[in-house]
C-alpha cells in the first residue's frame, strides 16, 4: 500500500456492473410532470425532453446479489419526433418487463397472459420488480455507463433462481390488475 500523500499507485475502481449480468431489479419512475391524456400518459410520470421526445425517466435498483443496492438509470421511449422506432423499442422493453415480473413466457398468448400485459397507467410500472440483463453503453461524455435494455423472462434457464417464486400469471380480474385509478388519479408526489 502506498502512502497517504502519493496516490500514483492507487488502484482505480469501476462502478460499472459487468455487461450481461442478470439481476433482480425494482423499477422506479422519476416523475417528469408531462401528461398527454390522448396518448394515455397521465399521472405526471412522463418527461418531455428539449428535442420534443417523451420518455419515462427510470431508476432501477438491484435488489439482490453482489451488486445489491446499486442503481442503474435509463429511459423508456414513448415518443420521438424522428419516428416510431424509439417508442416501439420502449413498448417492447415494457412488454418484456411485464413478462418477467408476472412470470409469463413471451410465447404465451393466452387470454390470461394478454391481460397480464395490460396496464391501467404508468403507475402500474412504478415499483415493478423483474429480472434484468444489465448492459454497458456510453453516456453523453463518452464514458461507460450501465443500462437496461432487456428483461429476462421465465424462458431463460436462470430466471427462476433470480426471480424467486412468482405467482401464476394473474388475470384481469385480479386486484393487482385493477384498472381503477388511484385516489385522485395521481400518485401522492403529483398531487
Amino acid at each position: 500500500m502506498g502512502s497517504w500523500n502519493d496516490f500514483n499507485d492507487a488502484k482505480q475502481t469501476s462502478n460499472i456492473i459487468p455487461k450481461g449480468t442478470l439481476a433482480k431489479v425494482r423499477m422506479t419512475i422519476r416523475p417528469g410532470g408531462h401528461d398527454d391524456p390522448s396518448q394515455g400518459w397521465t399521472g405526471g410520470y412522463a418527461t418531455r425532453g428539449t428535442t420534443g421526445s417523451v420518455y419515462l425517466n427510470i431508476e432501477y435498483t438491484v435488489l439482490e446479489g453482489p451488486f445489491a443496492k446499486r442503481k442503474v438509470f435509463g429511459m423508456i421511449g414513448l415518443y420521438s419526433p424522428k419516428g416510431p422506432d424509439w417508442a416501439n423499442m420502449g413498448r417492447g422493453l415494457v412488454r418484456s418487463m411485464l413478462n418477467s415480473a408476472r412470470g409469463i413466457s413471451d410465447k404465451d398468448n393466452s387470454p390470461q397472459a394478454q391481460a397480464a400485459r395490460r396496464i391501467s397507467g404508468f403507475g402500474d410500472l412504478d415499483g415493478l420488480e423483474f429480472v434484468a440483463r444489465i448492459d454497458v453503453g456510453t453516456d453523453s461524455n463518452g464514458d461507460d455507463k450501465n443500462d437496461i435494455r432487456a428483461a429476462v423472462t421465465p424462458d431463460h434457464r436462470e430466471y427462476a433462481a433470480l426471480m424467486g417464486s412468482v405467482a401464476a400469471a394473474p388475470t384481469a380480474a385480479s386486484p393487482q390488475f385493477s384498472t381503477a385509478p388511484a385516489t385522485g388519479g395521481r400518485p401522492a408526489w403529483a398531487q
